[in-house]
């Protein structure tokens, strides 16, 4: 059973908005770092932003800083991506990740499947 589910992908013009959402199956990440990273066609995976436990503490890497926003619902265990002003270097694969440390994708312990969002120009 895969513990992450993400959703909200898909396609949008340069300039648009998307939303994802990861959504935790089967256990709670109520008590759990939690983050978003990209992976583009023949590129590194890459930290997209990052929420603590609580919500309380958010951090981003600069290429999304001020477009894009992670906010997390405990109760319904779901981390969100709210992403604007979106371009076309955003196209990627976005995967949520759980009980990590920052922006370091490798200490992440649980890991969803993905979402493909594409930028068109």
């Amino acid at each position: 059973q895969v513990p992450l589910v993400e959703s909200g992908g898909g396609l949008v013009q340069a300039g648009g908005s998307l939303r994802l959402s990861c959504r935790a199956s089967g256990r709670s990440f109520s008590n759990s770092a939690m983050g978003w990273f990209r992976q583009a066609p023949g590129k590194e995976r890459e930290f997209v932003a990052g929420i603590s436990w609580s919500g309380s503490n958010t951090y981003y890497a600069d290429s999304v800083k001020g477009r894009f926003t992670i906010s997390r619902d405990n109760a319904k265990n779901t981390v969100y991506l709210q992403m604007d002003s979106l371009e076309p270097e955003d196209t990627a694969v976005y995967s949520c990740a759980a009980a990590g440390i920052g922006m370091t994708a490798s200490s992440y312990k649980y890991w969803g499947q993905g979402t493909q969002v594409t930028v068109s120009s």
